[in-house]
């Protein structure tokens, strides 16, 4: 390399390096330099990141102290998208990072405007980035019960409602707009599910409660899907149900309310009536069935200790199966159990010698066992060939 920089020759070139005049002596043969083969793939190719994912806003999130990542950052925008991608890229980051960013956030955020622009921010990517509507409905749920600035345009839940509202309030164009305007709503509408799961609202004597207006929200959201019931917006609606519809029935139900029945009576008119495609009408069956077992919900049987068989179905489930003397099965729920019992006992100990697979455990020279006979009764080789035939013409049938 030092030889080639005293000749103005750059060290990674490709050409021939042509040989110095070393006097007298013999010249030594000119030597060229293969090729160096390179690739243009990169580990931070734009093919490598999610929709709507801004990969510059994520460098300073690489850094261990998170003092030093909020360095980077010129304005509260930036702070938030950055923070945001971050989650994106490693929500496993949430328990441990976001304490620290909400009181980054309650020292920043001091404006109306300021507050405004971050919900902006956080519904944008939690409408348009897959995948983040459940991580972005707990971030609100956080920064619901810590943020401390509360301007007179309202807090910051009072703030997201409200823009939450701007999308409802569009929902019949929505759903029958181009492809691109449904597939915009059906995320909002997905999001929306996950901030009533999510979101905790803490009463005056330190209940819990969900949003009372989400609730409703949902039952109008399902009203408008299934009036426009293109297969897009149905598949939207058997999303929202199998992510919601335990906790909206319950809801419902302690309220007196059939909701719940008059929304499964609408499925099933859609696939009497609507022209949409066979799997989305096998889809909104499969939901029917699977509101019908309780939304899959299983409930615990009685402890094993005080399980009997009046109150517990599956009280023989695992029981084994017996056979009489006429190979009639029976277990221990035959009301003749023990009787049945007693009896395969008392052929067992007919053959004490004998293992269940009839092994011969007796040895040689014993007399009772030398004596048998392998050939069958005439009579029980009649009956033997009978259930075999028997036995063939079944399995044909």
């Amino acid at each position: 390399s030092e030889h080639l920089q005293k000749t103005g020759i750059p060290s990674g070139s490709q050409d021939k390096v042509p040989v110095l005049d070393s006097g007298p002596e013999m010249a030594e043969p000119q030597l060229a330099v293969d090729p160096v083969a390179t690739s243009n793939l990169s580990a931070k190719a734009p093919e490598f990141y999610p929709p709507g994912y801004n990969q510059n806003f994520s460098q300073n999130f690489t850094d261990s102290s998170f003092e030093n990542r909020c360095d980077g950052y010129l304005t509260l925008a930036e702070y938030v998208q950055g923070f945001l991608n971050h989650l994106t890229e490693q929500p496993g980051c949430f328990e441990t990072e976001i304490e620290q960013f909400a009181e980054t956030l309650n020292g920043w955020v001091i404006a109306d405007e300021a507050l405004q622009e971050f919900v902006e921010l956080i519904y944008q990517q939690a409408t348009s980035v897959p995948n983040f509507s459940y991580m972005g409905a707990r971030l609100c749920n956080y920064l619901s019960h810590h943020l401390t600035i509360s301007p007179q345009s309202g807090n910051f839940r009072q703030l997201l409602l409200q823009r939450c509202r701007t999308e409802y309030e569009n929902r019949d164009e929505a759903t029958k707009g181009d492809e691109t305007t449904r597939k915009q709503f059906h995320a909002y509408v997905l999001f929306l599910a996950e901030l009533y799961l999510n979101l905790e609202i803490k009463g005056t004597k330190g209940q819990v409660t969900r949003a009372e207006i989400l609730q409703e929200g949902l039952r109008e959201l399902l009203n408008v899907l299934f009036s426009n019931p293109v297969d897009n917006n149905l598949m939207c609606a058997v999303k929202l149900l199998k992510l919601t519809g335990s906790v909206l029935e319950d809801a419902w139900k302690e309220k007196g309310k059939n909701d719940m029945e008059e929304i499964i009576q609408r499925i099933e008119n859609v696939v009497l009536d609507a022209n949409c495609s066979r799997d989305v009408k096998h889809m909104l069956l499969k939901l029917v069935e699977l509101r019908s077992s309780n939304w899959g919900r299983v409930h615990g049987t009685t402890p094993h200790t005080e399980a009997t068989p009046e109150n517990d179905p599956n009280y023989f489930m695992n029981e084994p199966t017996f056979y009489t003397s006429d190979g009639v099965p029976f277990t221990a729920a035959d009301p003749d159990y023990q009787e049945k019992y007693q009896e395969l006992l008392e052929r067992e100990d007919l053959f004490p010698y004998y293992e269940e697979n009839g092994a011969d455990l007796s040895g040689h020279g014993e007399l009772y066992f030398d004596e048998i006979d392998d050939e069958m009764d005439p009579e029980i080789e009649e009956a033997y060939e009978k259930f075999c035939l028997e036995s063939e013409h079944k399995r044909k049938q």
